[in-house]
């Protein structure tokens, strides 16, 4: 049976549709790879692009496509909401079809030492491909962020595991790049019907695993725990809706699916006088989070019914129409 493996790369890039185009066709070039989806947002200054195929050819696909976000992106300029540390910013792999989790790895870890030796960008692994604990979680990567990495980079502790180690004028122009191997992440974001961003960023922090921190009775400062596992958050500020949202990732939808987010949020926005107005799906969408919401928020049977159900209730189409057949990955795949 045939190997599949998903590769979804984000690149600190939303805004020039030329330089997205670049880095979609370095994708395409590659024989073999199946580009499921190009997903670009302006105010994040962000695209995300989704392929997927047999594995030694979406790893050479992630290949071209980092060696040309180098080359057409420029750091030291870029600016964005979302935090980023690199042109290519984090590039995962995730297996879909007769893979294991292992061969992911591997993948990683090859992609890795290729990137860093022949093309003198900087790559720190994370998720199940990381060699220390530390280096797990995404944020604790990017911490810092691109204009953090000087300091990164003088630190031991945050030594790259493949490339330079050193912020050289190569580096200032590419930023580093985060590689790794996980399961099914849903980049899934609710948008609030307010432009106060104190409002998102306080539900980002009750509702994200890693919760808040707040000063208790003795003037210390204490760490209070998320309501929400496997959840990731931050507020963001989305000013060409002129709106804010909450915008998440959720680590194991199995856990956490993306009604019981909408729903978790929605409640809080309620108690500062806010509408949780609608949600999003940032690139794709694995059919079983749909069915899980439609079968929460309705009796239906059939499949297409579920999901419409879930599209509708969790306003999916509230800033950009959602169309299952371009965002399942199973019906891109053409699996059932």
């Amino acid at each position: 049976m045939k190997k599949i493996i998903e590769c979804v790369p984000n690149f600190s890039e939303g805004k020039d549709p030329r330089k997205i185009e670049k880095i979609a066709d370095a994708v395409q070039k590659v024989k073999g790879v199946k580009l499921l989806n190009v997903e670009s947002d302006v105010d994040y200054n962000r695209t995300v692009i989704t392929f997927a195929g047999e594995p030694a050819v979406v790893k050479d696909a992630a290949f071209s496509a980092i060696e040309t976000a180098a080359a057409v992106i420029d750091m030291s300029r870029q600016k964005g909401e979302h935090p980023r540390i690199g042109a290519t910013d984090v590039c995962p792999f995730v297996p879909v079809a007769n893979v294991t989790m292992d061969e992911c790895i591997t993948i990683a870890h090859a992609l890795g030492r290729e990137v860093g030796e022949r093309t003198g960008i900087p790559v720190y692994l994370y998720a199940e491909a990381a060699h220390t604990p530390q280096r797990r979680l995404l944020p604790d990567i990017r911490k810092g962020e691109y204009e953090g990495l000087p300091e990164k980079m003088s630190d031991p502790e945050w030594k790259p595991d493949y490339g330079p180690s050193e912020f050289n004028s190569r580096v200032r122009k590419t930023g580093a790049t985060v590689i790794g191997a996980r399961e099914f992440l849903i980049a899934y974001n609710v948008n609030l019907n307010t432009s106060d961003i104190s409002v998102a960023n306080a539900i980002a922090g009750m509702i994200r695993s890693s919760g808040r921190v707040k000063i208790n009775e003795k003037g210390e400062k204490e760490r209070i725990a998320g309501i929400l596992k496997f959840v990731q958050a931050m507020g963001v500020d989305l000013r060409e809706y002129k709106i804010t949202q909450v915008s998440t990732n959720i680590l194991n939808y199995k856990v956490t699916p993306p009604h019981v987010v909408f729903e978790e949020i929605k409640k809080l926005a309620n108690v500062y006088g806010v509408n949780a107005s609608g949600s999003e799906v940032i690139g794709l969408i694995p059919k079983g989070a749909l069915i899980a919401a439609g079968r929460y928020y309705s009796t239906e049977e059939k499949e297409q019914d579920i999901i419409s159900i879930a599209v509708e209730r969790l306003g999916l189409s509230h800033l950009n129409k959602f169309v299952p057949e371009k965002k399942v990955v199973e019906y891109l795949l053409g699996l059932k």
